[in-house]
């Protein structure tokens, strides 16, 4: 025989919200805040990576991914225009079926801070739900509420039971979204830097909104949030997910390896890359033959000529294609010139040879 003891009121309260939660988890919406500067496979990974770890724990369901490019106004060093950031998010996100790009936050003039945003964001995912809520309950929502009227005026209402209570809110709970912000653990640890962020702002975000924070091993973001006061306080609203597969990717890593004329395939997506050599972005038109010479095979590819540089050739050749026309162009104008100076210094320097 087993003793057995008689659960409390408390325990069997704190069982019925856990099972309710197993069985109706909390509808969100990650938002990520950031220059994207350019958009790299790494920003992307975050949201998979974010809502794989809340989908485990069963307690959240993620409907949606937003991105919410900063504003030009924000001024940061090498940030390009809002119209190019925003066209290269377009492409990256055409692979994805869940992540969009809101462009709110980067059509304001000036710099919006980050609180800002997530009440935007929260408010229009407000009325969202309230909009697709607004048809007749349907015969679940009917029984969840066991037909019992809301009326703030009605005194009734506060004689109602424990169970009508929580009935009410399970089926209010059931229609809302929460928008909770997805960030790496920089982003965390920046709520530390003095004057960076001002301290209703932070317990706006983290105790109002919540955090998703994606870290890598190595780093300690828990005891980060031990020494924070304000941190600590919400730390029931902050989720930490540890990224096991490591991956350093940053967009100003990307940048510096453009200007350089390295490869940075499978580090964007390719049509983020195509995009930037369109349009000859972050001093893509300077990683030409021209900076690298003629001692490796190189091809350069515009759309008024190709330039061949082949191991044996010491001069380089101008095919044009296909009209004669596009030889008049200030761009090809600018490159023939280009062509003659750098075949020239290779003349000289043959000449100094001998």
């Amino acid at each position: 025989m087993t003793d057995e003891f008689p659960s409390t009121t408390e325990d069997a309260a704190a069982r019925s919200d856990s099972e309710d939660t197993m069985s109706n988890p909390t509808k969100c919406v990650l938002l990520a805040c950031g220059s994207f500067n350019p958009v790299t496979n790494m920003h992307l990974r975050m949201f998979e990576i974010a809502r794989d770890a809340l989908h485990r724990t069963q307690k959240f369901s993620v409907v949606k991914g937003i991105i919410s490019p900063v504003s030009d106004g924000y001024g940061k060093k090498d940030l390009l225009p809002a119209s190019h950031r925003c066209e290269m998010l377009k492409l990256a996100l055409k692979s994805s079926n869940w992540i969009n790009m809101d462009t709110w936050e980067c059509e304001q003039s000036k710099w919006t801070e980050t609180a800002k945003v997530l009440k935007y964001h929260q408010s229009k995912v407000d009325r969202e739900s309230n909009m697709r809520s607004k048809p007749a309950p349907t015969k679940k929502r009917r029984k969840d509420l066991r037909n019992v009227q809301i009326n703030s005026n009605d005194n009734d209402y506060d004689d109602m039971s424990v169970d009508d209570h929580n009935a009410i809110n399970a089926a209010l709970k059931k229609d809302s979204v929460s928008v909770r912000l997805l960030c790496g653990a920089d982003l965390l640890e920046s709520f530390g830097t003095p004057g960076l962020w001002a301290d209703k702002d932070i317990e706006e975000i983290v105790g109002k909104y919540g955090l998703v924070c994606i870290t890598r091993e190595g780093s300690d973001p828990r005891k980060f949030i031990y020494e924070s006061d304000v941190l600590s306080k919400y730390q029931e609203n902050i989720i930490i997910v540890t990224e096991w597969i490591f991956n350093d990717i940053s967009s100003t890593k990307i940048r510096r390896a453009l200007r350089r004329g390295e490869s940075v395939k499978y580090l964007l997506q390719d049509v983020v890359i195509d995009y930037i050599r369109a349009n000859h972005l972050y001093g893509v038109e300077d990683n030409t033959a021209f900076d690298r010479g003629c001692f490796n095979i190189t091809k350069w590819k515009t759309n008024e000529y190709v330039l061949l540089s082949e191991p044996k050739d010491w001069l380089c050749s101008v095919v044009t294609v296909p009209y004669v026309t596009a030889l008049f162009t200030p761009a090809v104008k600018l490159n023939i010139f280009r062509v003659i100076t750098f075949c020239l210094c290779e003349y000289l320097c043959v000449l100094s040879v001998f």
